[in-house]
Formats: C-alpha cells, structure tokens, sequence
C-alpha cells in the first residue's frame, strides 16, 4: 500500500512599482491571499524614474489530501486534473 500527499496546482501574479526592494516586498505582501507563497519577484527598473517594478508569482501551499493505493500507477490515477503529487511513502 502507498500513500501520497497532493495539493492543488494554482497560482496567481501581481505587478507592483516602489521605489525600494522593502516597499516592493510590502506591496507584494498585499496581494498575497491565504494559503500561497511568494514563490518569484522578479525586479526591473523603470527608465528615467526612481523606481522599480516587479511581477510576483505567488503559489499554493495549503489543501493538502492525502490518497492511497496498492502501486505507483494506481496512485497517480487517483490524482485529479488540477493537482500534483508531493510526496509517496508506503503505508
């Protein structure tokens, strides 16, 4: 019998513009909902102004389910469209 942790696949992006890489990370952390990370924030500068703007990508942390099943394939058949498996142990 195996037994693995999924979660579902799902993330979201926002733009901001600071002046500071601190004021970005506030504005980022804004955006944030419940249940995601920060997973990227890429930084550019803006021409001729003092500023900077970044694009983060924030990811799903939260939902976790665990399923089972007797082998490997049986497992990822269970998994459904939309989420990943994260971890297989047996049971």
């Amino acid at each position: 019998m195996l037994i693995a942790l999924i979660r579902p696949v799902e993330s979201s992006t926002a733009d901001v513009i600071g002046t500071t890489l601190a004021e970005v990370l506030v504005e980022l952390e804004q955006h944030r909902r419940p249940g995601f990370e920060l997973a990227s924030a890429p930084v550019r500068m803006l021409k001729g102004v003092a500023k900077m703007e970044a694009t983060g990508t924030f990811t799903r942390v939260d939902g976790v389910q665990e399923i089972e099943a007797d082998d490997m394939a049986s497992l990822e058949a269970k998994v459904p469209e939309g989420w990943r498996m994260l971890t297989v142990r047996n049971a």
